[in-house]
């Protein structure tokens, strides 16, 4: 997700480009940060509202990043990315979740699934809403320009996780939503592709046919939330 060159155009023309890169680094990190943490607290607080205890037990239904880092996924990688001007990539944690401890188990195993992107979603939808507030406030000077710039980042940033996370392949959230709804005998045949869930991911990152499918949603919704 090329994260930084979208929104470096309108501050810091006081500063140094070296200190251009460092903070727009931060501040995309930490846009991923808060974004990913919001992402899984959403699974863990579903399945837990829906009978299972498992990532309540493990501390999972919190807002402190802490309970949610993957130290290559949500640090290393996406740090590399940023300082090589790579594609803004990162993942946390999985959330654990005992399906056997769900109510419905295929049905809830799935809404626990659609919890994720749905966040992603509304953190998109409040921080365009924010947006539209400062903007339309009149707050578009220079003292402005890096809160609008956060603000611009944390919707692009969230619609491209929410839309990568709906592709239907496990081990992806669209993936479990899937499950959810075709036939348990279909179901189950099609759950055999999580062992290569990975490598078909990264296929269609490398062919090209995962920002064909993220990428029109993305910027169609953009459009429809930015002022």
């Amino acid at each position: 997700m090329a994260a930084f060159s979208a929104v470096q155009h309108r501050h810091f023309t006081t500063r140094s480009l070296h200190d251009i890169d460092l903070l727009s680094i931060a501040v995309g990190f930490g846009v991923l940060l808060i974004s990913l943490t919001i992402h899984e607290a959403a699974h863990a607080w579903t399945a837990d509202r829906l009978g299972d205890r498992t990532a309540r037990a493990l501390g999972r239904v919190s807002l402190n990043p802490l309970a949610h880092i993957d130290p290559i996924g949500t640090v290393l990688l996406p740090l590399i990315a940023a300082v090589s001007h790579l594609p803004l990539i990162g993942w946390a944690k999985p959330v654990p979740v005992n399906a056997r401890n769900l109510g419905h188990p295929r049905r809830d195993f799935m809404l626990v699934a659609a919890a994720g992107p749905i966040s992603n979603l509304l953190q998109a939808v409040v921080a365009a809403a924010l947006l539209r507030i400062v903007m339309v406030g009149g707050a578009v000077s220079a003292p402005w320009a890096m809160p609008l710039d956060v603000l611009f980042l944390a919707i692009q940033i969230n619609l491209l996780l929410a839309f990568f996370n709906l592709i239907p392949v496990p081990p992806l959230d669209g993936g479990n939503v899937l499950l959810g709804l075709l036939p348990p005998r279909v179901a189950t045949r099609y759950s055999q592709l999580r062992q290569y869930g990975f490598l078909v991911l990264y296929a269609m990152m490398f062919t090209g046919l995962a920002s064909a499918i993220v990428v029109p949603p993305t910027r169609a919704v953009m459009r429809i939330l930015l002022p």
